[in-house]
């Protein structure tokens, strides 16, 4: 019966699938465009077949290829996709609400993220409506992706991985810096997310840009797994960084505490 199994699951298994996504997954935020020769390389196929596959891709709109460099970038429809899977987040549904109530009553624009490989991606994003408050203009928007080394929300996640995926992410990571106070090696960011464990939320003192500040605190499911982070940010100017977790870090972990509760988490 097993063997049985084993011959259905095979027969069942489609490999023409699996290279298609292959190179859909090799277009990352630091390669977004790659022509037929690397995305060959990337997934082990011949020239040949990987523009079989890349031209399939196009047609469908998955890929487009830009005419000048004739390399191609993810087209419109994986957008679509990603887009989807996001509206159908349980933990964005049931944040929404609390993000909106947390960036009303600090004043500052609130986000949430999930990890994906080494990069966060924005799954919700809730702006300051008060008048007066300055933000920094980074283009985010719920589908951004983000060095997850470099962000308060990333290094929330990272803090809280199981040590095989930590070790697993951290191997990838290429540092760069980014802002006035980029942390540039393994093992300072290793401190860093002891610290952040210790510590329940973690900061980002422009880290990731001049001029910006965030606190994160992270979310947790039933299992007691960090699924999400969400976080407070604001431009320097308007805070410095002791009074930002003095007066909103205890707000902010109440706020994911609440989400973490509505997931069916439950403190040990």
């Amino acid at each position: 019966m097993v063997g049985g199994a084993a011959q259905t699951g095979r027969m069942s298994y489609s490999q023409s699938l699996e290279r298609g996504l292959q190179i859909l997954s090799a277009f990352r935020s630091g390669r977004p465009q790659l022509g037929v020769s690397e995305l060959g390389r990337q997934v082990g196929l011949s020239r040949s077949t990987t523009h079989r596959y890349v031209a399939t891709l196009a047609t469908l709109g998955y890929l487009q290829q830009d005419l000048e460099t004739k390399k191609y970038r993810l087209g419109p429809r994986v957008l679509d996709l990603g887009f989807s899977a996001i509206n159908s987040m349980e933990v964005r549904e049931i944040a929404a609400p609390h993000l909106r109530r947390l960036s009303d009553a600090t004043g500052f624009t609130v986000n949430m993220a999930i990890l994906d490989g080494n990069d966060i991606v924005y799954v919700e994003r809730c702006r300051s409506t008060r008048p007066g408050q300055r933000e920094i203009d980074l283009n985010l928007h719920v589908g951004s992706r983000l060095p997850a080394y470099c962000t308060s929300l990333g290094k929330v996640l990272l803090a809280h991985l199981s040590e095989p995926l930590q070790d697993a992410v951290l191997d990838g990571l290429e540092f760069a810096r980014r802002g006035p106070n980029t942390i540039t090696s393994r093992s300072a960011l290793l401190a860093e997310l002891e610290r952040v464990r210790e510590q329940g939320f973690a900061v980002n003192n422009e880290e990731l840009a001049y001029g910006l500040r965030s606190i994160a605190a992270p979310i947790f499911d039933f299992h007691g797994d960090a699924v999400a982070a969400v976080n407070l940010a604001v431009h320097s100017s308007m805070i410095s960084m002791q009074d930002l977790t003095a007066r909103l870090g205890g707000t902010l972990r109440r706020a994911a505490a609440e989400v973490s509760a509505h997931l069916g988490y439950q403190p040990g």
